[in-house]
């Protein structure tokens, strides 16, 4: 989770439920939901290859498109990169305000998809004029730029992030809602982006190399 300062609206007595939490779920969560996958292997690539959930808290599997609670049963979910995994997102979210009565939804936006392009990713995402809008990454000619994206992809396997931590104002997305959410599928990639674009001056930090010689060079 890239902004959990926007969660703010969890209550003390709140029941919160949290789905896909990974290795590190929220600390106010009460129950976990996760996907039953088929196996071991496929559920480690669905989390990023994080740890492994260690908790004393209920945790609930399910199968297919239903979730196994009543109308409302919850106060409050989570869903922290969960939502690009799933390729029909109308049902999903359906599904999450059916069970629950508010909550926060995070997502990576398409144009981090659009140069690491990972794999388990399904869906590209974006929250527009009150809406959730949605598109198959299927329905685009990504894959044809894997050639180009393996490079990429791979500096983000050996912890390059000095461009995610940059821009992770335009490379992810997070909101709370309440009641309901509205969503929409769409074949416009306009839907997608940021209508303007405000791109913070990065300063990369100086190494230690670095700052040792210029210290050498006060000290003459």
């Amino acid at each position: 989770m890239f902004f959990p300062k926007l969660i703010k609206s969890i209550r003390p007595s709140d029941r919160v439920l949290e789905i896909g939490p990974g290795g590190t779920p929220h600390p106010r969560s009460d129950v976990f939901l996760e996907y039953d996958f088929d196996s071991a292997v496929v559920a480690e690539s669905q989390r990023g290859y994080q740890k492994t959930l260690k908790t004393q808290k209920p945790v609930i599997y399910y199968k297919e498109d239903i979730f196994p609670f009543k109308d409302k049963e919850f106060d409050y979910i989570i869903c922290s990169h969960v939502a690009e995994h799933v390729e029909n997102l109308d049902q999903f979210v359906r599904e999450i305000t059916r069970v629950g009565k508010a909550g926060y939804i995070e997502y990576p936006t398409i144009y981090y998809d659009y140069m690491y392009n990972i794999e388990e990713h399904l869906t590209f995402i974006k929250y527009k004029n009150s809406t959730l809008h949605w598109m198959s990454k299927n329905k685009t000619h990504l894959a044809e730029f894997n050639a180009v994206q393996a490079l990429l992809h791979e500096s983000l396997n050996q912890k390059h992030y000095v461009l995610v931590n940059a821009l992770q104002n335009y490379f992810f997305e997070g909101f709370e809602w309440f009641d309901h959410i509205k969503t929409a599928q769409t074949a416009n990639l306009e839907d997608l982006v940021f209508d303007t674009f405000e791109i913070p001056l990065y300063k990369t930090p100086l190494s230690e190399r670095v700052i040792n010689k210029i210290k050498r060079l006060l000290s003459i």
